[in-house]
């Protein structure tokens, strides 16, 4: 026997952000990663053959599976993190030359884009986290008391004349 299957609603803006926001966050980590390991080891290392430097790509491999598995908390700290890598390329895109000053402009690039990319994603879980509160101590009002969960119905806007 066949049962219907009801649609997961996409068009719902806070789902359709939470996921758009994740994806920008993984793919920023990941252009970071890529980065670093590029600029250290082939395109612009301090010392011919690759640098120890390269070692700064190391703590941005911690993260990933908290953004793959959407844990709130390291989008949090991920956030905080970040600046780390935004000062670093800032500060290399004003003192070095060359291919470097590209490199470096676009790790701040990423940077910016990862630290956008998680605060929006925190912001909407929590609004969204928020409103389902809001509805489950209205449902759990109503089963307690016996009242209608809104006892106040909206207000209808005034009709045009």
């Amino acid at each position: 026997m066949n049962l219907p299957v009801a649609p997961v609603p996409l068009a719902d803006p806070v789902l359709a952000t939470v996921r758009w926001t994740r994806t920008l966050a993984v793919g920023s980590l990941l252009g970071l990663i890529a980065l670093g390991l590029a600029w250290e080891l082939w395109l612009a290392p301090l010392r011919p053959g690759g640098s120890w430097l390269v070692l700064k790509v190391l703590p941005l491999t911690l993260p990933l599976v908290g953004l793959l598995k959407n844990r709130m908390y390291t989008y949090r700290w991920v956030s905080l993190m970040v600046w780390l890598y935004f000062t670093e390329g800032v500060v290399r895109a004003t003192s070095e030359s060359g291919v470097s000053v590209w490199l470096a402009w676009t790790e701040v690039l990423l940077c910016a884009l990862l630290f956008l990319a998680c605060t929006l994603h925190v912001r909407q879980r929590l609004k969204a986290a928020g409103r389902e509160a809001v509805a489950a101590d209205a449902a759990r009002h109503a089963r307690d008391t016996g009242a209608a969960a809104d006892p106040v119905p909206p207000a209808q806007p005034p009709a045009q004349s």
